[in-house]
């Protein structure tokens, strides 16, 4: 399989300064982000993915073949598509080698996942590579022989079940328990792919997970979405066999869930920044008074707030990856302000883009309502902002 993803690559940030190899508790994270000096400048490879990754994207994914994925494919991808990504090497890209993953870090995960935002890619990458991240931290040696090795050579599908039936406000609000040691009964929704994955992790009450296999007690229906290049589904759990996760423990499961949250956070940044071009590219060629709109300060300022936004969005994502591959002690706060912020962010920038297109944003025949449904739709999940600002409370102790 060939891998676009070069075979050894790390961030330039410093490395850690303590010999601390565990993931501490989150209360301790506040105090970590001064003491630490960090680069967000990406090193020559991180550049060469990005590079790549923009490059393969903009040439498989213009924005009239998203319409068409969107709108009349049923799973919102097809089978070459997903084949192409997987030999780039994305479903494993932050799964260790061992585990037959590229073995790289969180840093490369966001460069890659904020080019799937500015694409507006539809595509199960995301949701194979949380199942695919959540396996890595909580599987036993049987479980990750068995299911996270298939993952990261993107030879099967894989998703994540959290939300019950009716979905509760946030992640942490998941109460589906077992019947017994081995199956499991209930209802899960917005289950993002699920009807192509084979993989399914379920989060239950306790935060405990659970691997289950599609088959024939688990019925999978399409949902409606807000966002139609992201295929939502329902599960209906009947005794279906299931084996929890024990390899893991709470520190590295809390995680894994950073790094998902970051992951999204970084689709928002690269959503924001697509639509802030368009934005800015409308408002040049626009004219009106025999001026272009974009030199009426109205315009002008909006279109400035909009690059404040991203960028500081931005940095936040990178300084939260950084931490998850470095800074253990300051990753929980890092990742719950950077999906926070990144949130806000893409929903407003798509919004003010909206704006700034005017009337003709609004039509169904202008690609920009894409950009701000898939902005929508990552707010919430993995945690709206209001979850991850009460999180960065409870972490400073407010």
């Amino acid at each position: 399989m060939s891998s676009s993803v070069p075979a050894r690559t790390r961030s330039r940030a410093a490395q850690p300064r303590s010999s601390r190899t565990s993931w501490p508790s989150a209360s301790s994270g506040f105090r970590g982000c001064a003491k630490r000096p960090m680069n967000f400048d990406l090193n020559d490879d991180q550049r060469a993915i990005k590079q790549t990754a923009r490059e393969f994207l903009t040439r498989r994914y213009p924005l009239e073949e998203v319409r068409r994925l969107a709108l009349e494919e049923e799973r919102g991808f097809t089978d070459d598509q997903w084949r192409e990504l997987s030999e780039l090497g994305w479903p494993g890209l932050a799964v260790p080698e061992a585990d037959g993953g590229q073995g790289l870090g969180t840093v490369e995960l966001v460069v890659v996942a904020e080019e799937l935002g500015y694409a507006v890619a539809p595509s199960p990458l995301h949701s194979t590579t949380s199942a695919a991240l959540l396996l890595a931290a909580a599987g036993t040696d049987s479980q990750r022989e068995r299911a996270l090795a298939p993952l990261a050579a993107g030879e099967r599908i894989g998703t994540v079940a959290v939300w019950d039936d009716p979905p509760g406000r946030s992640p942490s609000e998941a109460m589906l328990a077992p019947a017994d040691d081995d199956t499991l009964t209930g209802r899960k929704v917005l289950v993002p792919d699920a009807g192509a994955a084979e993989i399914i992790v379920v989060v239950g009450a306790g935060g405990r997970l659970w691997l289950i296999e599609k088959g024939d007690r688990v019925e999978v229906t399409p949902t409606p979405g807000l966002d139609p290049t992201r295929k939502l589904y329902a599960l209906e759990l009947d005794g279906a066999p299931a084996d929890e996760l024990r390899g893991g423990n709470g520190q590295t499961v809390t995680r894994a869930h950073a790094q998902i949250a970051t992951a999204l956070a970084a689709e928002s940044v690269g959503i924001a920044q697509r639509a802030m071009e368009m934005a800015v590219s409308y408002a040049k060629d626009r004219e009106q008074f025999d001026r272009p709109i974009g030199a009426y300060q109205a315009v002008s300022h909006r279109c400035a707030q909009m690059l404040l936004e991203v960028e500081g969005a931005r940095s936040a994502v990178l300084h939260a990856a950084w931490a998850l591959d470095h800074d253990p002690e300051s990753a929980p706060l890092a990742a719950a302000m950077a999906k926070a912020y990144a949130s806000d962010c893409g929903f407003r920038v798509t919004a003010s883009s909206l704006q700034v297109h005017g009337g003709i944003g609004f039509t169904w025949e202008h690609d920009l309502h894409f950009l701000l449904k898939r902005a929508k739709a990552n707010a919430h999940a993995a945690g709206d902002a209001r979850f991850h600002r009460e999180r960065v409370a409870e972490l400073i102790g407010l």
